[in-house]
């Protein structure tokens, strides 16, 4: 039984996907968008969402909070400089989304995952 077992394992094991989640969180929040598939996205969407999140605290040990998720100390700074003054009135939901398709070698669900402006 899996009860109260929350996230998707990915077949990996706990550091690999770490480390997946955080390398997806950074490019969607350097990037604006991201492609990738189905499930991921839906993960990622967790984890960007709780920084975002923490990042509206905006003080030092939030700072810290969310620089040892994000690896890039640029987008950690974007982060908190030129994202949070745009989400900082909304009250969730700072991701979107959108289905894309199958992917042509496995058909495998794609998606397109967004920040909300």
């Amino acid at each position: 039984m899996r009860h109260l077992k929350s996230g998707r394992h990915f077949s990996r094991h706990t550091d690999a996907r770490k480390a997946l989640l955080r390398n997806l969180s950074t490019s969607l929040i350097q990037h604006g968008r991201i492609t990738t598939t189905e499930a991921r996205a839906k993960e990622v969407r967790r984890l960007v969402d709780r920084l975002i999140t923490e990042a509206k605290a905006d003080d030092l040990s939030a700072r810290r909070r969310v620089a040892s998720v994000i690896s890039d100390r640029d987008v950690a700074d974007k982060l908190f400089s030129n994202l949070m003054p745009r989400l900082r009135q909304r009250p969730g939901g700072y991701t979107r989304i959108v289905r894309k398709g199958p992917r042509l070698g496995d058909s495998a669900p794609m998606v397109i995952i967004e920040l909300v402006d």
